[in-house]
């Protein structure tokens, strides 16, 4: 039986799982493989750690195929360097398409449906019963990725500055002096719109916990998270439908960190999904991308 390899790389850690058959030989968790997020000397030496981790644990000689998922997967130079590391182990069938990719496949095993990625990033692409293929959002941090955490926290500091100049309560900009370790208004701003700046993602949690104590700036934005992450899968579930002559609906599933982890979120996703669309099914749990990853693997090993 087939020994494969899956790698599922998000934008803060990397997960690995070998498996022979239904038997999960060893799973490891790493740093992130994203250059645009570490650079490349780190993501390289965080890749290389994984997979001596991983097939040190599984204690196996040869992997048949791997597949990896990466948010960067389609920039250039990307699969080239994730195919030499490879190589360098001794697996020479692999390959590197996106972490979306991996996550869709992890839901729907190559067959129809959507999927709403909502975790540092945001995305959501759909795939129709003849294959093809539609997508709305991820188009990075600064010019989209709406509902993401780092749309969360970028927009809790923007909502909580014009409610400071409005004079309106909100313990947004407490908190976030906090973390930040910015003592004033002035500070917080400068450090904010440095380049390349904090990372608004890791303010998410705090923000989702501001809300659910009931400061209005922060229950805004996790408001507007929700009904944008809805209008995304809306508006990929318009495209199946318009574009592939779709009679039925097709199901949904998601993935990723503020969908499960924050219940004003989620709630407010399911609902917003609900009412404009009664019919379509939502799976009631988050999608594991390594497990997508490891049915690509498996796949190309048995063809």
């Amino acid at each position: 039986m087939n020994v494969v390899l899956g790698i599922d790389g998000g934008g803060t850690r990397t997960r690995a799982a070998i498996v022979r058959g239904e038997q999960v030989l060893s799973r490891v968790e790493n740093g992130s493989i994203k250059r645009l997020r570490v650079g490349p000397e780190a993501a390289e030496e965080n890749l290389r750690t994984l997979l001596s981790e991983v097939i040190a644990q599984a204690g196996v000689a040869a992997i048949a195929a791997a597949s990896v998922g990466v948010a960067s997967a389609s920039m250039p130079g990307v699969p080239e360097w994730i195919t030499r590391v490879f190589r360098d182990f001794g697996i020479a069938r692999s390959e590197v398409v996106g972490d979306e990719v991996i996550a869709l496949d992890a839901a729907f095993h190559g067959g129809p449906g959507i999927l709403q990625i909502a975790g540092t990033g945001s995305n959501c692409i759909g795939r129709a019963p003849d294959g093809g293929r539609e997508s709305a959002g991820g188009w990075s941090s600064r010019l989209g990725d709406e509902g993401s955490g780092y749309w969360i926290g970028l927009h809790a500091v923007r909502r909580a500055l014009r409610a400071h100049d409005r004079e309106e309560p909100t313990r947004v900009l407490d908190r976030v002096g906090e973390i930040w370790g910015t003592p004033t208004i002035e500070a917080l701003v400068n450090l904010g719109d440095s380049s390349p700046g904090p990372d608004f993602a890791a303010l998410a949690p705090a923000i989702d916990k501001l809300a659910g104590e009931g400061d209005a700036v922060a229950l805004g934005v996790m408001h507007q998270a929700a009904a944008d992450l809805v209008d995304s899968v809306l508006l990929v579930r318009s495209k199946l439908l318009r574009k592939h002559k779709l009679t039925g609906e097709v199901p949904v599933a998601w993935i990723g960190s503020v969908i499960g982890k924050s219940r004003i979120v989620r709630e407010g996703f399911f609902a917003g999904l609900r009412a404009a669309a009664p019919a379509i099914p939502v799976l009631e749990f988050e999608v594991s991308g390594i497990d997508g990853a490891v049915w690509r693997a498996q796949r190309m090993a048995e063809h």
